[in-house]
């Protein structure tokens, strides 16, 4: 146990060196076969690191990578000001197409297509994955055989997330504008495309029944749709049948006159 605080400073240099998250495995290959500490071990330093920055400007974060240190979010504002550079703005529509990928994965470009009820870009599908965001992970056994996309943990490690279950439940996401702000990514320019609203199950798990949504959706359409053709088809059923009626008057009157012609007639055998 004598050897733990060199470990632990062993381990806070390696983390702030690293430039990229640590693992327990990748800390634990950082010593010597016969020096490498235990799992619990590494667990046990890392949650005192954690403990010792508490209060401070920046934290030990854990994400889906590893460890990391990095400063206190709600420093953003004053820390961001050290560099010139603006932060990057997302389109709407990217930022949607992203949501889609991470809450209802494994995805395909159709079915994200489906749901918001415009098409996705290539730009935007591309943009993600060249930001490996997203990756294919299959392909659908259809015709065409499409991508099926998922995110990865470089999504999450950007989103100081450990996993998907730290995901907001999308109840909780009403406006992708302020959820927009929040992560600090710029306004954008933003887009308008027509999409439905989502819902998931209370244990956050991704059961964002779109397809169900859609049918639901349009079933309502359908049946306000066949309403009003209805509405408009009555009255012109009612005219029709109107009209029908009348020109059968008209029809048995003229019946009428032209026997009662027939009878006054002078060749009629009646006349006779």
């Amino acid at each position: 146990m004598n050897e733990i605080p060199r470990i632990k400073q062993i381990l806070e240099g390696a983390i702030l060196a690293a430039g990229k998250p640590l693992s327990i495995d990748g800390i634990i290959q950082l010593f010597g076969e016969h020096e490498q500490p235990s799992r619990q071990d590494v667990k046990d330093i890392l949650t005192e690191i954690a403990a010792d920055f508490e209060g401070r400007g920046f934290e030990l974060k854990q994400v889906a990578s590893g460890y990391r240190f990095q400063v206190r979010t709600d420093l953003s504002d004053w820390v961001g000001r050290l560099w010139d550079e603006k932060p990057p703005k997302y389109t709407r529509a990217l930022l949607e197409t992203l949501a889609l990928i991470a809450y209802k994965q494994p995805i395909t470009r159709g079915d994200i297509e489906e749901i918001r009820g415009v098409t996705v870009s290539t730009n935007i599908i591309r943009s993600l994955l060249e930001r490996e965001w997203i990756r294919i992970v299959g392909h659908r056994d259809v015709p065409g055989r499409p991508a099926i996309y998922a995110t990865t943990r470089e999504f999450l490690d950007y989103f100081n997330l450990q996993n998907l279950d730290e995901l907001p439940p999308l109840s909780e996401i009403k406006d992708l504008d302020k959820m927009n702000a929040e992560l600090d990514l710029g306004a954008g320019e933003l887009i308008e495309p027509r999409s439905l609203a989502l819902e998931i199950s209370d244990d956050q798990q991704v059961t964002v029944d779109a397809a169900a949504t859609l049918e639901e959706v349009t079933k309502q359409v359908n049946e306000i749709q066949q309403n009003i053709d209805d509405f408009v088809k009555k009255p012109e059923v009612e005219e029709q049948a109107e009209q029908s009626e009348s020109q059968q008057d008209t029809l048995e009157s003229g019946n009428e006159i032209t026997q009662h012609d027939s009878a006054d007639s002078p060749n009629s055998p009646d006349s006779e």
